[in-house]
C-alpha cells in the first residue's frame, strides 16, 4: 500500500481510531446525570416509567447544550434547545411516520440545519437535534392533546436540567439574564436565518454562485428526503434511526462524512451488543436498568469529545437500557437501532458519491465538447 493510500485510509478511520483522554470530563458531567436520575425515579416511583423516559430524554439532551456555546453564554444553547425540542416532540407526533408530510419536515428541516452551518456552532447543534426530536418523535403518532402531554415532559425535563445546572454551577443569576435575552435573540436568528435563505434563492433563480452552505444543505435536504420516505414507506420498527443516522453522519466532505459512518456503525454495533449482552445476562429490574441507563449517560457525557465510535457505543447503550425501562424488548431495539444505523450511513455516503460522480462528469464535459 503507498504512503498516500495509508494516509487516505487512517482519514477515514479518524473518529474511529483517535481517542484524545485528555477530553473526557468524568467528574465535570456528574452535575448533569442528577436531572436525569431525577426524572427517571419520579417516573417509577409514580408508575409512569413511560412519562419517566420522555422526561428523561429532554434533561438528557439539554445537558449536552451546556457543551456549546452561543456568544459565550453558559445557558442559550440549553434554553433554546430546550424550546426547539419540545416544538419537534409535538409537530413530529402529530405528523406522524405514515404521513408524507413529514417528508417534507424532514428535507426542509436538511435544508434550513445546513444553512445553519454557516452560524455559530451551537446555533447550527440546536438546528441538529430539532430535526433528531422531530424524527424520532414520528415514530410515535398521537392525537395532538396526547402530543402536547409528552411535549410538556420533554421541556419539563429540559427545565429540570436547567435549573439544576444553574444552581449546582452557581450561575443562577447569569441564568435569569440570559433567559430575558431568549426572545431578541430566536429575533436576530430568525432575520439571519431568512437573509440567507433569499441570498440562496436568488443565487440558484439568477444561476450566480450561491453562498458556501447551499450544497451542503441541498445534499441534506435530499438525503433526508430520501432517507424519511424509505423509513415512512417500509414501516421498519424504529426506522426513525435511518434518516437520523443520515443526518448525523453526513458532512461536507466525503471523508469526513466516511469516517463518521464508519464510526457511527461500528459504535453502534458494539454499544447495541454490549447492551443485550448486559440485559440478557443480568436480567435487570427496574432499579438496576435506571442504574445502568444512569452509567452509560454519565459515559456518553464524558466521553463525548474523547471519540465518536465510543461516544456512540455509551449512547446506544443508553437508549436500550432507557426504553427497556418502558418494557420495550432490549435485543429488538438494539437489533433494529443497528441495522437502522448501517441503512442510514449507507444513505448517506451513497448521496456523497453521487455528488461527486456527478461533478466529475459535469467538469468533464466541457474538455469533451471541444
Amino acid at each position: 500500500m503507498s504512503a498516500a493510500s495509508s494516509a487516505s485510509a487512517s482519514h477515514f478511520l479518524t473518529d474511529s481510531l483517535v481517542f484524545d483522554w485528555k477530553a473526557q470530563s468524568f467528574r465535570p458531567d456528574l452535575i448533569f446525570i442528577l436531572p436525569v436520575a431525577i426524572c427517571l425515579a419520579l417516573g417509577i416511583g409514580l408508575g409512569h416509567p413511560g412519562a419517566g423516559l420522555i422526561a428523561c430524554g429532554g434533561a438528557f439532551t439539554v445537558g449536552f447544550g451546556a457543551k456549546q456555546h452561543i456568544d459565550d453564554s453558559q445557558f442559550l444553547a440549553m434554553i433554546l434547545v430546550s424550546l426547539g425540542t419540545g416544538a419537534a416532540t409535538f409537530i413530529g407526533m402529530v405528523a406522524g411516520h405514515t404521513n408524507f408530510i413529514l417528508v417534507l419536515f424532514a428535507a426542509g428541516g436538511g435544508f434550513v440545519y445546513g444553512m445553519l452551518s454557516l452560524r455559530q456552532a451551537g446555533v447550527s447543534w440546536v438546528g441538529q437535534q430539532f430535526i433528531v426530536f422531530l424524527l424520532v418523535a414520528s415514530g410515535f403518532p398521537f392525537s395532538p392533546r396526547a402530543a402536547a402531554v409528552r411535549s410538556g415532559l420533554v421541556m419539563a425535563g429540559g427545565a429540570l436540567q436547567i435549573i439544576s445546572s444553574s444552581i449546582l454551577l452557581r450561575l443562577l443569576h447569569q441564568l435569569r439574564t440570559e433567559l430575558r435575552l431568549v426572545a431578541s435573540y430566536l429575533r436576530a436568528e430568525h432575520q439571519a436565518l431568512r437573509s440567507s435563505v433569499e441570498q440562496a434563492a436568488r443565487s440558484l433563480i439568477n444561476r450566480d454562485t450561491p453562498p458556501s452552505a447551499v450544497p451542503y444543505a441541498l445534499r441534506l435536504a435530499i438525503t433526508l428526503g430520501v432517507s424519511t420516505e424509505i423509513y415512512r414507506h417500509f414501516g421498519f420498527t424504529n426506522g426513525y434511526w435511518i434518516p437520523m443516522t443520515a443526518l448525523l453522519v453526513l458532512r461536507p466532505g466525503l471523508t469526513d462524512t466516511a469516517s463518521r459512518a464508519i464510526a457511527r456503525t461500528f459504535g453502534t454495533l458494539a454499544g447495541a451488543m454490549l447492551a443485550s449482552f448486559s440485559l440478557a445476562h443480568l436480567e435487570p429490574g427496574l432499579l438496576t436498568l435506571a442504574e445502568l441507563t444512569l452509567l452509560f449517560a454519565w459515559l456518553a457525557y464524558s466521553l463525548n469529545n474523547v471519540n465518536y465510535g465510543l461516544f456512540t457505543l455509551c449512547l446506544t447503550a443508553y437508549i436500550v437500557c432507557l426504553l427497556a425501562l418502558n418494557s420495550l424488548p432490549g435485543k429488538e431495539v438494539a437489533y433494529h437501532r443497528a441495522i437502522s444505523t448501517i441503512i442510514g450511513g449507507a444513505l448517506a455516503l451513497t448521496v456523497r458519491l453521487i455528488v461527486i460522480r456527478y461533478r466529475k462528469r459535469h467538469a468533464a464535459q466541457p474538455s469533451v465538447q471541444a
